[in-house]
């Protein structure tokens, strides 16, 4: 997501590199760039229009920071000003309400049915809310086994009344199950059309009147543009809803709306989703995108993600093995899954600051550790506690189950020891460091 508009924005900020100083000239020639870059990348021209005449405004007011360069003290105008566009400051959900009642909206294939369970999902890890999904898209029986199958794959009740088609009915029975099951949330998932239609908005908005919602959350697919900004419009004009969520901006999409739609309806955007899996959805930081469209990665998101999969007491573990060079593929592979468990491969490392630019052009598959994991699944417990063990029989048959070549083998083999000794390596450094500021305490 953002590429084409970050590498656009990266051209239009070279116009200035080079210049002494800011004037007036080089500013206007810079500002009508990225204003052709914003609407390219499907920002309505009005947004884009009053963005850059704000940027231009402050860029001139700054002449007098002649310690920075021209190049570098746009940048931070333009962060400064695409954070303030997006919300400033992240949005988390006020539950209230006992139980609290969640009304998901949107148009059909959105991605609300998904959202929920990922929403589900979130609440039930933070370890304080138990929520309940109900399923208020009467019409089409597959969307009710669709949030069945998504209930029972995150583990969180569910509750439907197959054949009634009074939603507020089956939503107020909802709220009654929520309470006798002990659930302090209930997230509401309501029906969507292919398009905007009077019968959808008044069903939703009946709804709303009847269950008080602490929160209405209008789900929208990112990749429809400016599609998505005006049913956000037509939305929040009837159901004046709490928050935006952006779903698909793992997808080839230009980033339009999620700087078009904060500015349009006045409303922040709370979640975003990062993919298809139940726990790749994110609190939407406008400060932390910022930084991702202007190519200066996003760490602290990476290293949340990293924080959510890290388990101390196994972490322990895997220290001792590593300092007595025990390291095995048992612990390889172990890694290996928490890597995968915390997104989209190519997506994780477009959060490093300049590798999302330099790997633009890299078809990085998500699947790139697959055959890695055929090989260890094809060894035996014993050869992959010791692998020491893999003489040339043992190789042959492990290529021979994993599909692979004995080439293969023996450069994962190699690559594994280099690994293996290069954290042996970093181990005793930091022990013997540690040690070394014992004794000078001494």
């Amino acid at each position: 997501m953002f590429e084409n508009l970050s590498e656009r924005l990266e051209r239009s900020f070279k116009l200035l590199k080079g210049q002494g100083r800011i004037t007036e000239l080089n500013v206007a020639e810079t500002v009508r760039d990225i204003r052709r870059a914003l609407i390219d990348a499907d920002v309505s021209y009005k947004v884009a229009k009053e963005f850059t005449d704000r940027v231009r405004e402050k860029a001139l007011g700054e002449q007098v920071l002649t310690a920075v360069q021209p190049g570098q003290l746009l940048i931070k105008i333009m962060h400064d000003e695409l954070a303030a566009l997006m919300g400033s400051t992240a949005q988390d959900l006020k539950l209230t309400g006992s139980p609290a009642v969640i009304l998901v909206a949107g148009l059909q294939g959105s991605g609300k049915t998904t959202f929920c369970g990922k929403l589900a999902n979130r609440l039930k890890g933070s370890g304080r809310w138990m929520p309940l999904l109900v399923a208020c898209d009467v019409y089409r029986p597959a969307a009710i086994d669709q949030l069945g199958v998504v209930a029972d794959s995150v583990q969180v009740p569910f509750y439907s009344e197959v054949g009634n088609k009074d939603v507020v009915a089956v939503a107020r029975q909802g709220v009654q199950a929520a309470k006798q099951r002990g659930c302090n949330v209930v997230i509401v998932d309501t029906a969507g059309r292919l398009a905007v239609d009077e019968e959808m908005m008044v069903e939703v908005a009946n709804l709303k009147k009847a269950l008080t919602p602490c929160e209405t959350l209008f789900v929208v697919d990112a990749m429809t543009g400016q599609d998505a900004v005006n049913t956000a419009v037509a939305f929040n004009d009837r159901l004046d809803f709490t928050g935006v969520v952006l779903t698909k901006l793992d997808g080839d999409t230009r980033g339009g709306a999620a700087l078009t739609i904060r500015e349009l309806v006045k409303k922040p955007i709370k979640f975003v989703g990062t993919g298809e899996k139940m726990d790749a959805l994110d609190v939407f930081h406008p400060e932390r995108m910022a930084d991702r469209i202007l190519g200066q990665g996003d760490i602290v998101t990476l290293v949340e993600r990293a924080q959510a999969q890290y388990d101390e007491e196994q972490a322990a573990k895997l220290q001792k093995k590593i300092d007595k060079n025990q390291f095995d593929f048992n612990d390889f592979l172990a890694q290996i899954h928490q890597l995968k468990k915390m997104g989209n491969i190519k997506d994780l490392i477009g959060m490093l600051p300049g590798a999302g630019k330099a790997l633009k052009d890299v078809d990085i598959d998500n699947d790139a550790f697959k055959g890695v994991e055929a090989m260890i699944y094809s060894m035996t417990p014993q050869e992959r506690q010791r692998p020491e063990l893999l003489n040339t029989s043992r190789k042959q048959r492990i290529a021979k189950g994993s599909g692979r070549d004995i080439a293969e083998i023996n450069r994962m083999l190699k690559q594994f020891d280099q690994m293996r000794k290069m954290l042996h390596s970093v181990s005793k450094l930091q022990g013997g460091g540690a040690m070394h500021a014992k004794k000078k305490r001494r």
